[in-house]
């Protein structure tokens, strides 16, 4: 281990300032980590809200172990249309027996959780990600030597961070239900 910790030296300075340039990468950095969540349930949150997609009824098959937590579920999707069902994947939150409402992606490979249930657990990363947006604010403010409102700042991160947990949690016992 000691034999990189010169390699560590540059990553952390002596407790160097980063910098005004520094500074700006690093909210940036943040924004992009907490914002992307939200960019990539888009799709997820169509999808459950039936803005895309065919909806319908899956039955989950079967579901695979894939080692790790991981899991690879197939199951059999009915239009509300009609027509024969339709062998499809399911999200790897199902258990083999599950029948419940989904919505049929435009390619028609995978049937996503629909309704309610399917909205909460689509904002589950959105809601992490407003989470970690709570002491961005703080930080800014920090950096730019703001006395006046700092003690709010703390506050409201608090509550932001808090509900951003407190939606993740929402979300993933939806997902998992």
């Amino acid at each position: 281990m000691s034999d990189f910790l010169s390699d560590v030296q540059f990553v952390t300075p002596g407790g160097g300032d980063p910098g005004r340039v520094g500074k700006v990468i690093l909210v940036l950095l943040w924004l992009g980590v907490c914002l992307l969540p939200m960019v990539f349930a888009v799709r997820d949150l169509q999808l459950a809200t039936g803005r895309i997609g065919t909806p319908g009824t899956l039955q989950v098959i079967s579901c695979e172990d894939l080692g790790e937590g991981r899991y690879d579920c197939k199951g059999m999707f009915t239009s509300d249309a009609g027509g024969a069902p339709m062998p499809v994947d399911a999200s790897p939150d199902s258990s083999a027996g599950d029948v419940k409402r989904a919505q049929l992606t435009p390619e028609g490979d995978r049937a996503a959780p629909a309704g309610t249930m399917g909205v909460l657990a689509a904002l589950t990363l959105p809601a992490v990600g407003f989470g970690g947006l709570g002491f961005l604010p703080y930080v800014i403010m920090y950096w730019a030597g703001a006395r006046r409102g700092r003690r709010a700042a703390v506050i409201g991160g608090w509550l932001i961070t808090a509900a951003g947990v407190a939606g993740m949690l929402v979300g993933l016992v939806a997902a998992y239900s």
